[in-house]
């Protein structure tokens, strides 16, 4: 398609010589533009999708995919309802869960937290939970005066396993002299960390027979928690378990109960990904600036290329390729540095904070202790596609006026 000739012409014009050395710079400055801004693309598409992969791994880690509500406040005869819709097809399994709003303290100090009510067998049966187990065991978790609790709530309340802890629930018992917080004393059997701060700073495990004494929800839950072998059928799934229990109570799905959360996410990556385009856009003119400066300083040149026997065409491969070289040059060193920088963006971040002595990510702020990259190969061609297409296209009016350039105006001027 392209000669050596014009490969040979292009690659001269390519390397500056003194007398036109600002349009090599500029050429440089459009190759490291192209380059920065597919890499920042790429780096920050990869951030933004493992920070929702994890943030919601972790969150249907700890919640599950549906809850299913009574028609009442609690949920009476709930085993023979988790058995109806774990028989469903697609249903994967059904926890019975107690959930209440406590104030969690130890050695003067107090804590908000949520108490979370499950049997011992489903704890031990939910990875995120019995994978994350820090300090202590699953196997003491039972009875009714055993909780797990996150390790940053045992930091900050100063526990560790085996130490007790006391629960005063705002639902207290009436008594002769009025409402009494209601108190109790349990004992720390295991600490977890699941990596995300809202859970490890608040979450409290309680066996399902202890929180409905706490509670005082005989022989009843809050509500069902389903998990599905497709998280993405949650809202037709949510549909069809209401119809199945008689269209009694309420089920809400995942995707419902934390739409505003994803959606933020979603708006913020477009947003994102807009306004990085734009510092491909700018090296792309100013690959067009680099390439009209060059064929205004290579108008003799082109002339007698042109007298010599060159042809319109050639003269605009030549001009053509240049423009294009750099664009794929810097396109290709982008894609290599993003992804490395994708690849290693943990080990970077905290080499970056012992320099500093800073902590770059906090997890108080954004929800995960560390800093996640999952590399989408379909994103990664979009955005090295986009790059090379917004260079050729930057290429084609320079290239094209050079080849329009008349020869014996461009001799007489000289």
């Amino acid at each position: 398609m392209f000669s050596s000739f014009e490969w040979m012409m292009a690659m001269r014009y390519l390397r500056a010589r003194r007398q036109e050395g600002f349009i090599s710079v500029i050429a440089w400055f459009s190759l490291l533009g192209i380059g920065l801004g597919v890499a920042t693309l790429i780096i920050v598409m990869s951030v933004m999708n493992g920070f929702r992969q994890e943030l919601l791994g972790r969150i249907l880690g700890v919640n599950g995919h549906i809850s299913v509500y009574g028609a009442s406040q609690s949920l009476t005869d709930f085993d023979a309802t988790a058995n109806k819709v774990a028989k469903m097809a697609g249903v994967r399994k059904v926890t019975p869960i107690i959930e209440g709003q406590v104030m969690a303290s130890a050695g003067g100090n107090a804590n908000g937290a949520l108490v979370r009510g499950m049997r011992p067998a489903d704890a031990r049966a939910r990875p995120i939970i019995a994978d994350n187990i820090v300090a202590g065991s699953l196997q003491k978790f039972g009875g009714q005066d055993s909780v797990l609790i996150g390790t940053r709530l045992a930091r900050n309340l100063g526990l560790q396993v085996g130490s007790k802890i006391t629960l005063i629930s705002p639902k207290g018992n009436i008594t002769a002299f009025g409402t009494v917080p209601r108190m109790r004393a349990y004992t720390v059997s295991a600490l977890f960390n699941v990596g995300m701060h809202e859970y490890d700073s608040s979450f409290i495990f309680m066996p399902l027979e202890a929180a409905q004494i706490y509670f005082k929800l005989p022989k009843a839950v809050n509500y069902l928690d389903v998990v599905l072998g497709n998280p993405d059928a949650a809202p037709a799934m949510a549909r069809t378990i209401w119809r199945v229990l008689d269209r009694k109570g309420k089920t809400v799905d995942w995707q419902r109960r934390n739409s505003s959360f994803f959606n933020a996410i979603q708006v913020e990556r477009n947003v994102m990904f807009l306004i990085l385009t734009l510092i491909i856009v700018v090296a792309a003119f100013n690959i067009i600036s680099s390439l009209i400066m060059l064929v205004k300083d290579k108008g003799r040149d082109i002339a007698i290329l042109r007298t010599m026997g060159a042809t319109r065409g050639m003269i605009m491969r030549v001009f053509f390729i240049s423009g294009a070289s750099v664009g794929v040059i810097g396109t290709l060193f982008g894609f290599i540095l993003g992804l490395s920088f994708a690849e290693n963006i943990e080990t970077i971040r905290q080499w970056l904070q012992g320099l500093t002595g800073t902590e770059l990510f906090a997890s108080e702020i954004y929800f995960l202790s560390r800093l996640p990259a999952i590399v989408d190969a379909g994103e990664v061609t979009a955005i090295v596609l986009m790059g090379l297409t917004l260079s050729i296209l930057a290429t084609l009016y320079p290239s094209w006026r050079a080849a329009r350039l008349d020869p014996v105006e461009a001799l007489r001027y000289e």
